[in-house]
């Protein structure tokens, strides 16, 4: 991949991150409200988003710019595996059509912000309420910093060094994060996805072409993978069960984030949900295309140093320098909307379910929303870190130990919508085995998220989360069994 600056595809990129940072701040007058001093309006944009705000905010902070990177990246290293995401992508929305809108409901006649509000109102524990809190951040910080990852590509392929650019876009994110809250991601994000949108289309109907046609893109890739030994254009034998299980845990966990609950709870109303369930496949396509850039990678004879390189690659190899800059200012962009959600989940938890919690119960509405921007900065700077101290691939695998984490957050949260069984101390306890048993899976397995089983037959791997999911359950049922059950007062 090219290192020295290419001034065209700079300057394009330029132009369009200006235009997106006009629009940051611009996006505070965007369905202006009387106020901003209010965690509602400056969290939840007013919870008054409709079906096509909610479309793009939700596709934006699900897809993000590392979806952009990461997926071929995944891919071009281990072939037909990295498709697990396409499959999680669709089980993930009948999930979201049946316990989304009940759970909307629930945040909205009690004015619950987060999920830890939820989790309080269910069973009036603080320590559930804690629990839910502290997963949702710590899982949150380390797929902020993943946002960063993909932009650090782009600035890679841009012929820019240094950690200086990759500042100044964060902070440039961070002024008007502070200044709009949540109506900053949400305008943006229609400009993002119209571009994400040209650049697929535009790669998926020309590079085949210019490399001989699908047929040859895909015999080079086996090809590939066959020379190295590993990899495939198909699911090995032992590997069926690892890629159910992953589809499966990453769905369940999905909607379980700060961010993605964070467009939930912005709805205008359940049935905005309902309509957003079945539109949003439409990103499942993408993101199938997306992932087919992987194997166009090994067609091209690309020399990485990454395989998180490899879609700026393509780009600077087989289009113009203009293009390569509009789509590289698309992929840039796209990791400013999730980062922007995911800086603004976290805060709107810290400030609700820990500061209001315990250091200041009788905050003012204005206190809460100031408080909130002020954590939101602090969030987005300890993402930085991570990405400026920390190796990337110690980041990576920070975010798969998030994944696990956050799941062990679901019973708590949607067992209570539907059933009033389950005791805080039980469900406490559960979160603890998940938590730590998890945690501990996760780290004896080289911080990899999946963990081989023998039952007599061929070993075969499953994902971890749900296998720390599994046992966080059982705890919580035996635990509720033995304490005794009772109704909880609702809140």
């Amino acid at each position: 991949m090219r290192t020295e600056i290419d001034g065209v595809a700079l300057t394009v990129f330029a132009v369009f991150f200006a235009i997106v940072t006009v629009m940051g701040f611009v996006a505070a007058r965007w369905r202006k409200p009387k106020t901003l001093a209010h965690i509602d309006e400056w969290g939840l944009g007013g919870r008054q988003f409709g079906t096509w705000i909610t479309w793009f905010l939700v596709g934006g902070d699900f897809y993000t710019a590392y979806t952009v990177i990461a997926v071929p990246a995944l891919v071009y290293a281990v072939g037909a595996y990295g498709f697990f995401a396409l499959p999680y992508t669709i089980i993930v929305y009948p999930f979201v059509f049946a316990v989304m809108p009940v759970l909307w409901r629930r945040a909205k006649d009690f004015g619950y912000v987060t999920a830890a509000d939820v989790v309080h109102g269910q069973y009036k524990s603080r320590m559930l309420e804690l629990a839910v809190a502290i997963t949702g951040v710590l899982a949150t910080m380390p797929y902020i910093a993943l946002q960063l990852v993909g932009m650090a590509a782009v600035i890679k392929a841009l012929g820019l060094t240094g950690e200086l650019p990759l500042a100044i876009a964060f902070i440039i994110l961070a002024l008007y994060t502070y200044s709009s809250g949540l109506r900053a991601p949400a305008l943006i994000a229609f400009v993002k996805d119209i571009m994400i949108y040209i650049v697929v289309i535009a790669a998926v109907a020309l590079i085949p072409s210019r490399l001989g046609g699908y047929a040859h893109v895909f015999a080079a890739a086996d090809a590939a993978f066959q020379a190295r030994g590993s990899g495939g254009i198909l699911l090995g034998g032992n590997q069926h069960v690892a890629y159910a299980t992953l589809a499966l845990g990453s769905a369940l966990a999905a909607f379980m984030y700060p961010h993605t609950l964070t467009g939930i709870f912005a709805s205008k109303s359940a049935n905005t949900i309902r309509k957003n369930a079945a539109l949003l496949p439409a990103y499942t396509l993408l993101l199938g295309l997306l992932a087919l850039l992987g194997y166009m990678g090994h067609a091209a004879n690309l020399h990485l140093s990454s395989p998180n390189d490899v879609v700026p690659a393509l780009f600077q190899t087989l289009f113009p320098s203009w293009f390569a800059g509009f789509a590289f200012a698309a992929i840039a962009i796209g990791a400013l909307v999730p980062a922007a959600v995911m800086s603004i989940g976290a805060a709107n938890l810290f400030t609700r379910n820990f500061w209001k919690a315990y250091v200041d119960p009788s905050i003012s509405d204005a206190g809460e929303a100031q408080v909130a921007k002020v954590a939101s900065l602090v969030v987005k700077v300890g993402a930085l870190l991570v990405i400026v101290f920390l190796p990337t691939q110690f980041a990576l695998d920070l975010q798969l130990l998030g994944g696990v984490w956050i799941l062990q957050t679901l019973p708590a949260l949607v067992f209570g919508l539907f059933s009033g069984w389950f005791r805080a101390p039980a469900l406490l306890a559960g979160w603890l085995v998940g938590f730590l048993g998890g945690t501990w899976l996760v780290w004896i397995n080289g911080l990899k998220p999946l963990q081989a089983i023998s039952l007599g037959g061929a070993p075969f791997t499953v994902y971890i989360g749900l296998l720390a999911l599994l046992a966080n359950v059982l705890v919580a049922v035996v635990v509720n069994l033995f304490v005794g059950s009772r109704q909880p007062v609702q809140a």
